[in-house]
């Protein structure tokens, strides 16, 4: 592959992304300094014909009154993306759990409950401090007895859901919003050998009808984001059993008190929080 590259003020980036288009594989461009100069970034991979280019960049900078950006061109050099993906997604401890693709062909270590997770286009790889502050969150429920069913809601990959089933042996419901990620949770399901104790569900949060069907639960699982958790807190208090436990996740430390304030409005207490960075994860029982 090569790569082709040149900078121009802001104002003009997309005029010069559009000329040099045609020619080129992939354009993008990126801000260098606030309301200076941008980086017009080509790629192709046959070696670009750069005469030409500049012949165009030339012409739309006359025409604009600036000075003719100077082209660079180089190759790249050749990328194993098979190894790359797999080294960027190394195995994750996080609790009891620990995280691995089907690239990792070590054993689980001693203790922990093995999760495989494939990178995909739904969220929950195990990665994002959200998703381990939940695992550790559920880890701590090993301690605690007497759950008998629980939701994931807004589950993507499904990872904790799995996590759930596997921990507490116990039927779990995941349901989302997005259709794809109930297709790749349900693959997911299948290779965690959970699919017997975990139900997939592609519904509008709340309000489909598998969680009225299996509810009320015992424990809820929601790692979404923090405005939509403080909006849905009634429903949850109305699909979570009296005296039972719920793990909020998605939300930012400094919004911890909107969260918090908009379940104790329907009965529910502070627990535990994890905080990971900047994000935190809740636990509540009501």
């Amino acid at each position: 592959m090569w790569r082709v590259a040149f900078e121009v003020p802001e104002a003009f980036t997309p005029l010069f992304a559009e000329i040099v288009e045609p020619h080129v594989d992939a354009v993008s461009t990126f801000e260098l300094e606030e309301g200076g100069l941008w980086l017009v970034e080509c790629t192709s991979y046959a070696e670009p014909d750069t005469s030409r280019i500049s012949m165009k960049l030339a012409v739309l900078a006359a025409s604009l009154g600036i000075a003719e950006p100077a082209l660079t061109k180089e190759p790249l050099p050749p990328i194993d993306w098979v190894t790359k993906t797999y080294l960027s997604f190394p195995p994750i401890t996080a609790g009891r759990f620990f995280i691995h693709g089907s690239h990792h062909k070590k054993p689980v270590p001693l203790g922990k409950v093995g999760l495989q997770i494939e990178a995909a286009m739904a969220f929950g790889s195990g990665e994002h401090a959200t998703t381990q502050g939940c695992l550790r969150a559920i880890s701590d429920l090993s301690k605690v007895g007497g759950f008998r069913n629980a939701l994931d809601m807004g589950c993507g990959s499904g990872i904790l859901a799995f996590a759930l089933a596997k921990l507490r042996k116990i039927p779990v419901v995941g349901v989302d919003i997005d259709a794809l990620s109930i297709e790749i949770a349900q693959e997911n399901a299948v290779l965690n050998r959970v699919h017997k104790l975990v139900d997939l569900y592609h519904g509008n949060g709340y309000h489909t009808a598998a969680v009225r069907r299996h509810g009320p639960f015992d424990l809820v699982v929601s790692n979404i984001l923090a405005r939509p958790l403080a909006r849905m807190a009634p429903q949850l208090r109305r699909a979570l059993i009296p005296g039972g436990t719920a793990i909020f996740s998605g939300l930012l430390v400094r919004q911890e008190a909107l969260v918090i304030n908009a379940h104790r409005a329907q009965g529910l207490h502070l627990v535990r929080r994890h905080r990971l960075g900047d994000w935190s994860t809740l636990v509540m029982q009501g």
